[in-house]
């Protein structure tokens, strides 16, 4: 594939990484839950006041769950999924992501850590307008020092799985909304992480196109990957098996349905 420009996701390429399995959670998964947080604080200084964006958050999330992440502007749900993400860091407390602390990594590890476990789904689909969608699918395999035909074979199975395999050579500019959102779905899967996350994934979407989007998430959950979502919409989070309503930096309660 053409080279992308240049990105810090990750320091260290391996050529010799194994093939991840398409939409499938198949590494070896230690013992516990998979993410696990304790007493995760979030303080940032605005001027001379401190905005405690997460006041203390513990939570456990087991393998293949689905989670909605829920509450008004401000209530810290866009800092916890960032925190989960890796994109920024707790002022105290503790993240673990299959047994690792996190917070105990340096920024190169981190980000070494960051693309080999999670996936990203952005709202407003975040692909690099000069790639295809083959190209686009294929950068965290770039990162991970894939060779070229290797890395292109697994894409266009990506593709195929997110039902865009007839549209490998097209530009985002080409594409439908809802298009562009299958393929920033298959570049999350590309590195097969255990986790994905989901920041507003329907917010420019229309209704038709939004329900198309969530089965395709419902079906990844259902094949064991762990969905954590961040969504203003109720019909949305429907979706989900485990509803997280943020207020003031804390958990105010959790919707678990059976």
């Amino acid at each position: 594939m053409t080279d992308p420009p240049h990105d810090t996701t990750s320091s260290h390429a391996d050529s010799t990484a194994p093939d991840p399995g398409v939409g499938t959670a198949s590494r070896a998964a230690p013992p516990g839950p998979l993410i696990e947080l304790t007493d995760l604080r979030k303080t940032y200084q605005m001027g001379t006041q401190q905005v405690h964006a997460l006041a203390g958050v513990d939570l456990q999330l087991g393998r293949g769950e689905f989670w909605a992440i829920l509450g008004a502007s401000g209530s810290g749900k866009s800092t916890l999924l960032n925190v989960l993400g890796c994109l920024d860091r707790p002022t105290s407390g503790t993240y673990r992501l299959e047994g690792q602390n996190v917070a105990e990594l340096d920024d190169d590890a981190l980000s070494e850590f960051r693309l080999r476990h999670l996936g990203f789904i952005f709202q407003s689909f975040n692909l690099i307008p000069q790639l295809t969608v083959r190209e686009n699918i294929e950068l965290p395999l770039y990162y991970l020092g894939w060779e070229a035909e290797r890395s292109a074979d697994h894409a266009a199975v990506l593709a195929d799985q997110v039902g865009l395999g007839d549209r490998l050579d097209h530009r985002p500019s080409e594409l439908s909304g809802g298009q562009q959102q299958r393929v920033a779905v298959a570049r999350a899967l590309a590195n097969d992480p255990p986790v994905l996350l989901a920041d507003e994934p329907t917010g420019n979407l229309d209704s038709s196109t939004s329900d198309q989007i969530m089965a395709l998430l419902d079906e990844l959950s259902q094949r064991g990957k762990t969905i954590i979502m961040v969504t203003h919409e109720n019909d949305i989070a429907e979706h989900a098996q485990h509803r997280l309503h943020m207020r003031d930096g804390i958990i105010d309660h959790i919707q678990r349905v059976t």
